[in-house]
């Protein structure tokens, strides 16, 4: 794997551009209906009809997470699972002329994602319902749409039923919504599938097919030009069909186009093209659509594992579920890039939507920035987790939640494997089998060219009666079972493993087995990155603490989880540095300390916690008192100094698992880990002892946004001492102020015990960090951020919205 860039502020504006550059192609049929909206939360009856009084209601723009906004609560319906916060019922309405000129379009309102439960009404007439929050869907509001007049649509979102999932969800329309307009002759929402049928450095062809509706009482004979442009928007390939369609129908056509020389996506070089396709009715167009893809093939066996374009991979992987810390479950594009960005920078390669399919941003970061993603529908099928969970929606909607999935996701190249649940409860029953093989069916039929997996496991001794199970899917997902491959290779040999969830501590193990055996194919660890709800899975916690696993007891106020590689503001745990080491030999040394067991207390550690270990030289009152320094690395050896002294050389080859570790008294001062290459002295790392908290630290991930409404820059803050070293203990209380074109949506901490509101202008530190997020408002200007904190130097930031 190439070194990757860790320069976050880079890695954000590059995928930006690439992002806008594929969504300026869709303007013309597809109009942003995220803007002024109205919402009142509480169930509203008659908020369906037209002429509702909606004077009295919140003004706002979506994506709007409702649940975030309240208070944390131990009696809150949604209990450790969804974080302790709010659910219940609430009512959007917006109001929108369309012009008469639109008269003769086919109109469409498209929501990428409810949670859930949602209703959608235009003008007092319902469309539908949707109950699965995950899912993305259209109406046609044509027949109904008042043209030159003021049109109402109002949805009402039903999050009431508790519990209905194992993590926080959010409540409300939380991502983006869309209006569509197309002529009458038009290509299907999601009717372009765009393939790799062949591809190597010379040539590769590409199969794009399209499924044209004709709503005309009359046949048409049109024409379908298909080009493709490389990413310096020069012709790639063409073709030019001539087809007919009979009136009222569809017709899919299917076209090959070879292209020379082509660039392959890959996490390395994740390439992308697009293709232009236009329907001509004569010299007029009467549809045109743009899609980016990538071109790349993918095989896998048990014999050479999972090969990219030619070349074998191990699969370094991460779980996440879909919030975004401080925002809840509002998915805007930054967040969504930003998530994508920081998993990237961390190492990692591939990611699971677990257990759910993703936002659009999400995917089309993961196809710019390189991440391979195994898509996941969902996280039970008939048999229930929580009692209003998906288990009593899934006979009469999983073939249309399936087909959302694979229809809407199959052009991203990143998306290399879809999975159709995790850890399904009636999975020793011989009905999941043929559901598996209904699920999986289905997928193959929508897309034949990704491989259908689901995520297995077992807390008993139960094991090989899975097999039949396993041979339902085209790779067995093992959660927490990696021990058990070899032997099942024995017994199967075809059988292709991935572990879809992996304890973060196991990092060593598991690639060990990754990189041993050609049959195991990567590892997803649970998790890249800490996420609200599942309370305290992954928490470290001291003796005379509530003992116990998350699922044993009531933790509050822990809200969220522990688990990840990455904090919930960001930063990367050592574990998250440890983990690239070992996949990465680019990652060369990293240094941490261990905290000292009593230093804060006795330490007792949960099933998916690790040591808490820090970027930490400064352990006041520990002077002289012994202390573990560890030292991960690539190098054959390390040295580790302190003030100067040598206090010891270690190898830290495969036999050492890639990790030393130095046991000595603790003294303040610098601490410094060196690589060794032939006895010669390379890499450094250094910690160094903080003096008292003085100054604040401002360090955005940008300094310019777009003057939309919804572009973000986060800002980390950071306490350190008078000389600017990081002071890890500090815990001072912090007060921000946004003015200008610009305000505060959040503010968080990496404490998932502090419940303090993430919407707020004021937030504690912890371990001397904490996170300020800035929306643009829609207008041009400066934004001026400013943080105080009692008895520190107050730091202001400028930052511009054009």
């Amino acid at each position: 794997m190439k070194k990757i860039i860790s320069f976050l502020p880079l890695l954000l504006a590059l995928v930006s551009i690439s992002l806008n550059a594929q969504m300026k192609k869709s303007t013309d049929r597809k109009t942003k209906f995220d803007y002024d909206w109205k919402f009142k939360l509480g169930d509203h009856p008659d908020a369906s009809n037209a002429n509702y009084n909606d004077a009295g209601w919140r003004n706002l723009d979506l994506p709007h997470d409702w649940s975030i906004e309240g208070t944390f609560d131990a009696k809150n319906p949604m209990g450790k699972d969804g974080g302790y916060l709010p659910a219940g019922i609430g009512w959007y309405r917006k109001t929108v002329t369309i012009p008469a000129l639109q008269k003769g379009k086919k109109l469409s309102l498209y929501f990428e994602g409810v949670y859930m439960n949602s209703e959608v009404f235009i003008n007092g007439t319902s469309l539908g319902v949707r109950p699965y929050g995950y899912s993305s869907f259209s109406y046609d509001i044509t027949p109904y749409v008042k043209f030159g007049q003021n049109n109402v649509i109002a949805v009402r979102v039903d999050n009431s039923q508790q519990k209905n999932c194992r993590w926080y969800s959010g409540s409300g329309i939380y991502r983006h919504v869309w209006l569509t307009a197309t002529n009458p002759v038009h290509t299907d929402p999601w009717g372009v599938a765009i393939a790799t049928r062949h591809a190597d450095r010379k040539q590769a062809t590409v199969n794009v097919k399209a499924v044209l509706q004709n709503e005309t009482s009359l046949s048409k004979s049109v024409q379908l030009a298909i080009q493709l442009y490389d990413a310096n928007n020069k012709k790639a390939g063409n073709k030019e069909l001539t087809v007919s369609i009979p009136s009222n129908s569809n017709k899919e056509v299917s076209a090959n186009i070879a292209v020379n020389a082509p660039n392959l996506w890959s996490p390395d070089m994740p390439y992308l093209y697009n293709a232009e396709i236009k329907i001509l009715d004569g010299k007029n167009i009467v549809d045109e659509i743009s899609q980016s893809f990538g071109i790349r093939a993918i095989e896998y066996s048990a014999d050479k594992g999972f090969v990219l374009n030619g070349k074998h991979i191990n699969i370094s992987g991460s779980c996440v579920h879909h919030d975004n810390g401080a925002l809840g479950a509002a998915a805007y594009d930054h967040a969504e890039i930003r998530k994508v960005a920081l998993l990237k920078s961390a190492g990692f390669n591939a990611v699971r939507t677990s257990h759910n399919p993703p936002s659009e941003a999400f995917l089309n970061a993961c196809d710019s920035l390189g991440l391979l993603v195994m898509d996941e529908a969902f996280d039970g099928w008939r048999e229930k987790k929580n009692t209003y969970d998906y288990s009593i929606y899934f006979d009469a909607w999983w073939q249309k939640d399936i087909e959302a999935m694979v229809l809407r996701d199959r052009n991203h190249p990143s998306v290399v494997f879809w999975s159709t649940g995790n850890e399904i409860i009636e999975r020793k029953s011989p009905e999941a089998i043929e559901t598996a093989q209904k699920l999986g069916g289905l997928i193959r039929k929508l897309d034949p060219t990704r491989p259908v997996t689901s995520a297995m496991t077992a807390w008993d001794e139960d094991w090989e009666i899975f097999d039949p199970l396993f041979a339902a899917h085209d790779i067995g997902g093992y959660n927490y079972q990696m021990y058990h491959a070899e032997e099942d290779h024995k017994r199967v040999p075809n059988r292709i493993i991935v572990q879809t969830e992996s304890f973060p501590r196991d990092a060593f193990s598991n690639w060990k087995a990754v990189n041993d055996l050609p049959y195991v194919i990567g590892d997803f660890v649970w998790t890249g990155m800490d996420y609200l709800g599942e309370s305290s899975i992954g928490r470290y916690y001291y003796k005379g603490e509530i003992e116990g696993q998350h699922w044993q007891a009531e933790f509050f106020p822990w809200h969220g989880a522990y688990c990840g590689d990455i904090d919930l503001i960001g930063w990367r745990k050592p574990i998250s540095h440890y983990r690239e080491i070992l996949y990465s030999s680019s990652k060369k040394i990293y240094l941490a300390v261990k905290e000292p067991n009593n230093y804060h207390g006795e330490i007792k550690e949960t099933m998916w916690s690790v040591w808490p270990t820090w970027e930490s030289w400064t352990w006041p009152g520990h002077e002289g008192k012994s202390i573990e320094v560890e030292v991960y690395s690539n190098y054959d050896k390390v040295r580790l100094y302190c003030n100067g002294a040598l206090i010891g050389e270690k190898p830290t080859t495969r036999n050492e698992e890639f990790k030393a570790v130095f046991k000595m008294p603790y003294q303040p001062g610098e601490l410094k880990a060196v690589g060794i290459v032939n006895d010669k002295e390379t890499e450094i790392r250094t910690l160094k002892t903080a003096g008292e908290t003085a100054k604040i630290k401002l360090r955005p991930d940008n300094t310019t946004l777009k003057a939309d409404g919804q572009d973000l820059i986060y800002v980390t803050v950071e306490l350190t001492d008078a000389q600017g070293i990081p002071q890890p203990n500090a815990e001072n209380q912090l007060t921000f102020e946004a003015t200008g074109a610009g305000t505060i949506v959040g503010v968080a901490n990496a404490n998932l015990q502090d419940i303090d509101p993430y919407m707020a202008t004021h937030r504690k530190a912890w371990k001397g960090q904490a996170l300020v997020i800035i929306k643009s408002k829609r207008e041009k200007g400066a934004i001026l951020l400013k943080a105080t904190s009692p008895g520190l130097q107050s730091q202001t930031l400028t930052l511009e919205a054009k």
